[in-house]
């Protein structure tokens, strides 16, 4: 069906376009030049979403494919009984590099990947609110991912499993460098993961097309959003296990050591309460791009729009309530069982609803079997058969008989390979005709579909019943006489058979990828959504005025409108990188964004970040803090320009619209993105509250331990005083920067501030310490200074926000009208205040109520 068949999805409104055409020439010159790349070996330093997305690609690409050996080498050792082709050292250091690989360094990093490609696009924005902390978060993750993978190398590779679970990774029984590895290298990683999802959050939310309401939202940026937050909401927990599991293996702070008040149940929480909701963090992008590939394989729109974006909400929502889906094995009361088992079931609602709207959208169209097509059916054929098998473990009962089987290794897979894997394939078929000038071969995709389907399940199905007869997960070998050498020697045979798949799609990408810019291959799947307008280095020329969700069905002529610069913001009128900035709910025009363009900045602070967690793995602690430092003036470096100020006039978009090209307040991007930073941060202490709270409920009547007690309620009561007169301070600099002639009691109003808020902290250290807490002695001594720890962290980040304050006061680049610098660090601060009293009413409150203290 072409599309002057198809019928309109809603009624269009006779909206016209505000500019008459043809456009001036010099306008889009003035366009073009602004958005050019840097040349050369400058390339590195190029910060379009287009370049930052393909090399993220390309790069969790290559981490899949060496995770992908390391699993030929472990079925090539399974093969056979007894086989002798690795040893159980290496064996063990295998199977932790595969998991984590594909867990941490491919997965989440591919979907975060291609939202930073197909975002922008596919909302008609010129580019990512932060293309510079797009590029940071890339260059972290490269640089950290690759010197992680190469510990395998020196034979220092993590060998505790992906999981890590202690005490069998804490000091006494993994006293080498390999758990460190993973507890440094991986908790950075997870930084710059955060780091994509506060882009994310602010690119769905605030740059979108004009008109672009909720209602109208793609999919796949309802997925994304959802990911994001539960990226913010989920990640802090396992960032936070590694702090602590490090500090005990540096310091021996007892967390999870248990005749010292620790218990390694704590871990088992924090890890999977980030672990379990990674299984929905890597499914739900998946899912989106699948939402958005049915309706054009079938040519028509898809079913229950509305049901598929709350059916995304609520497993976003669901997936925190059932992290103990993990731990069946441990102990916990009946009545906890209970509540999990019933969300682990729960769970499959919202997965189902999506899984038949998608049906009922390919039952309603046309579908044409063409390769993104047959590894969408493959999806979810391999999905739903994962899904039955998770419906089974959520059964308390059962789990406990399969529970570190091989059964949970093939339910694993077949949820995250038909979940995510096959997805993403029928994603690189489907929007490579976008990015490149040659479409990837119909032929070959149709092997590499067969290939690896047909490799999945002679891979995953046997072990089904090698784990129900009794083969036990992370065993490097297995006797002769059990009757598992069939089904581990056809379980090899269908790894190799995968291989052959990912190889033969990387020939074709080889053979037909050309990146491009303004010469790809088009639309050639005739879909309708907003990523397939022309574009160049700039995105979309011109940015349209949306009025349904499958915008180039409804308007047939809207591709050349917008190549006409005919829509609005046809051109530069700032001069330079601009993009346009909407209103949350309803996708109205709100100001003019403009954006910093390539620079050394970013690269540099992501090096240097790099540097300093990797350096501290290997206790090169005096080269780690200068690299430390290095990163921090790079930062510095790198948002001193990112707030310009009302450096032009209000210019005209079109239409009769004129914005500003400066906004302050909540309407600025920037301030969004330091509340969903503060989130992550509350998120942080939150769980290490949690931590504090699981351990005094472990220590009945020993909380503090006999030979520590509580200081007097005089220190805590002076600390939080100082609280209060700094949050206070900030806020009388707030209000002295809103008038001119006032603005000069800034800096000495910050820089009275500055004192409190350290001396408060200064003053819980000090009473902590006088009252004899020890912190490697006992658990309770390691949770109250982790606290305090925490605290002093944000109090010194505080102090360098205010003294980068200052700097820009006295550089003349803050006053009453350009104060965004100011608004974000006031919000800053009063967090840390915030958190700093609650520490303080927890670890002197809690004792006190319950307890042995």
């Amino acid at each position: 069906m072409n599309v002057a068949e198809r019928p309109h999805t809603v009624e269009t409104p006779a909206v016209q376009p505000p500019h008459p055409t043809p456009r001036p020439a010099e306008e889009f010159a003035a366009l073009k030049k602004a958005w050019e790349s840097p040349k050369g070996w400058r390339i590195l330093t190029a910060v379009n979403n287009t370049y930052v997305g393909v090399w993220y690609l390309g790069t969790a690409l290559l981490f899949f494919i060496l995770a992908g050996l390391l699993a030929l080498i472990m079925r090539a050792q399974l093969a056979r009984p007894e086989s002798e082709v690795v040893g159980h050292g290496l064996y063990n250091q295998l199977f932790t590099m595969h998991g984590t690989v594909m867990m941490f360094l491919f997965a989440v990093p591919a979907v975060e990947a291609a939202s930073v490609y197909l975002l922008p696009n596919m909302q008609a924005a010129r580019d990512l609110p932060f293309p510079r902390l797009s590029a940071f978060a890339f260059w972290a993750y490269l640089i950290g991912g690759l010197v992680f993978f190469a510990s395998l190398f020196w034979g220092v590779a993590p060998d505790g499993g992906w999981f890590m679970y202690p005490p069998l990774t804490s000091y006494r029984y993994s006293p080498g460098d390999n758990a460190d590895w993973w507890l440094l290298g991986i908790g950075f990683i997870e930084i710059s993961a955060i780091a994509g999802a506060i882009e994310i959050i602010v690119g769905v939310m605030k740059t979108r097309a004009v008109g672009m309401s909720l209602d109208k939202l793609p999919v796949y940026s309802w997925a994304m959003l959802v990911f994001a937050v539960m990226i913010v909401v989920g990640f802090p927990a396992i960032i936070l296990g590694t702090i602590l599991l490090e500090l005990e293996r540096a310091f021996h702070w007892p967390f999870f050591i248990a005749e010292k008040g620790g218990d390694p149940l704590l871990w088992q929480h924090l890890f999977w309460f980030f672990g379990h909701p990674e299984v929905y963090i890597i499914f739900l992008p998946a899912a989106g791009m699948v939402s958005m590939i049915v309706p054009t394989m079938a040519q028509t729109p898809l079913v229950g729009y509305r049901l598929v974006v709350l059916a995304i909400i609520a497993t976003g929502f669901l997936s925190f309530g059932l992290w103990v889906h993990h731990m069946y094995t441990t102990g916990l009361p009946k009545m906890s069982l209970s509540f999990f088992s019933a969300a682990s079931t729960a769970v499959a609602v919202p997965s189902g609803i999506q899984v038949f709207a998608w049906i009922a959208t390919i039952a309603s169209g046309r579908l044409k079997l063409t390769t993104p097509a047959l590894f969408i059916i493959g999806f979810l054929f391999i999905f739903t058969l994962g899904g039955l098998t998770g419906v089974m473990v959520a059964v308390a009962p059962f789990d406990w008989q399969a529970h570190d089987t091989y059964f949970i290794v093939a339910h694993l897979h077949y949820v995250l390979i038909g979940g995510m894997v096959f997805p993403l394939f029928a994603a690189f078929y489907y929007w490579i005709p976008a990015a490149s000038k040659r479409a990837l071969s119909e032929r070959l995709g149709k092997w590499v579909f067969a290939l690896m389907f047909l490799g999945v399940n002679v891979t995953f199905f046997p072990m089904h019943i090698a784990g129900l007869i009794g083969m036990p997960r992370r065993v490097y070998t297995y006797p002769v006489g059990m009757g598992l050498e069939a089904l581990n020697l056809v379980s090899t045979i269908g790894a190799f058979m995968i291989a052959a798949g990912v190889a033969l799609f990387l020939y074709d990408l080889a053979r037909n990828f050309r990146f491009t810019f303004d010469d790809n291959a088009g639309n050639v799947w005739n879909a309708g959504t907003l990523e397939w307008l022309p574009n160049g280095k700039y995105a979309a020329r011109s940015i349209p005025y949306v009025t349904s969700r499958d915008p180039l069905w409804d308007r047939p002529n809207l591709s050349k409108e917008v190549e006409d610069g005919a829509w609005y913001l046809p051109g530069n009128p700032t001069g330079g990188r601009e993009a346009l900035v909407t209103s949350p709910i309803e996708g109205r025009p709100q100001y003019l964004l403009q954006i910093p363009g390539p620079g050394w900045e970013h690269v540099l602070a992501a090096f240097f970040t790099a540097a300093f967690f990797l350096l501290l793995t290997v206790k090169l602690v005096f080269l780690a803090l200068i690299c430390g430092l290095l990163a921090v003036a790079c930062v510095i470096w790198w948002v001193w320009g990112l707030d310009p100020g009302p450096t032009r006039p209000p210019a005209d978009i079109g239409g009769g619209i004129v914005l500003p090209v400066y906004v302050t307040g909540p309407m600025n991007h920037s301030w969004w993105a330091m509340i969903v930073l503060m989130v992550v941060a509350g998120m942080t202490f939150a769980c290490l509250v949690f931590s504090y709270l699981f351990l005094w409920l472990v220590n009945p009547g020993a909380w503090p331990p006999a030979g520590m007690s509580v200081p007097h309620l005089d220190w805590p009561l002076m600390a939080g005083g100082l609280y209060g007169v700094a949050s206070g301070l900030i806020a009388a600099a707030s209000r002295a920067l809103r008038e001119e002639r006032t603005t000069g009691r800034l800096p000495v109003l910050i820089l009275l501030a500055l004192p409190c808020v350290v001396g408060a902290a200064a003053v819980d250290l000090w009473a902590q310490w006088r009252a004899g807490i020890a912190p490697a002695a006992h658990a309770y001594g390691a949770c109250v200074f982790a606290i305090i720890a925490l605290q002093w962290f944000f109090v010194a980040t505080s102090a360098i926000m205010g003294l980068y304050t200052i700097a820009r006061w006295l550089a003349g680049k803050l006053d009453p009208v350009r104060r965004s610098t100011f608004d974000n660090v006031m919000l800053f601060w009063h967090y840390t205040t915030g958190q700093g009293l609650v520490g303080l009413l927890v670890t002197y409150g809690f004792p006190h109520a319950v307890g042995g203290g």
